[in-house]
C-alpha cells in the first residue's frame, strides 16, 4: 500500500519559516520524482518544487529564493523548508510522488495546512 504522510504544516506569522516532510512507503521511492503542490482556498492547484531520482531540484516561480526543497533516499523522505513566508502562501500542501511536474502524479499525501498571518 502506498503512502505519503506529510507533516509539518501549521501557523506562522509573515516572514518567518516552516519545514514541511513528507515519507513515503509502499513503493521504490527513491525511483521517480518528489515534490509539493499546493492550493489556497478558490484557486487552482499549483506546483510548488520537486526533486527528481537523481536529487535535481525545480522550483515553480512562488518557492524560488525562498523554499528549499531535498530528499532523504535513505529515510524515504522529501522536505520543504519554507522561509520568507508570505501571506499568499497560506494554502494546503500536497506531497506528490512519481510523474511531478510532467503529467499528474501518480501517488498523493492526504495534505497538510499552512496558514501565514500578518
Amino acid at each position: 500500500q502506498v503512502q505519503l504522510v506529510e507533516s509539518g504544516g501549521g501557523s506562522v506569522q509573515a516572514g518567518g519559516s516552516l519545514k514541511l516532510s513528507c515519507a513515503a512507503s509502499g513503493y521504490d521511492a527513491n525511483s521517480c520524482e518528489m515534490g509539493w503542490y499546493r492550493q489556497a482556498p478558490g484557486k487552482e492547484r499549483e506546483l510548488v518544487a520537486f526533486v527528481s531520482a537523481y536529487d535535481v531540484a525545480e522550483y515553480r516561480e512562488p518557492a524560488k529564493g525562498r523554499f528549499t526543497i531535498s530528499r532523504d533516499k535513505s529515510r524515504y523522505t522529501v522536505t520543504l523548508q519554507m522561509d520568507r513566508l508570505r501571506l499568499e502562501d497560506t494554502a494546503n500542501y500536497y506531497c506528490a510522488a512519481c510523474h511531478v511536474g510532467q503529467t499528474e502524479p501518480l501517488y498523493w499525501g492526504q495534505g497538510t495546512q499552512v496558514n501565514v498571518s500578518s
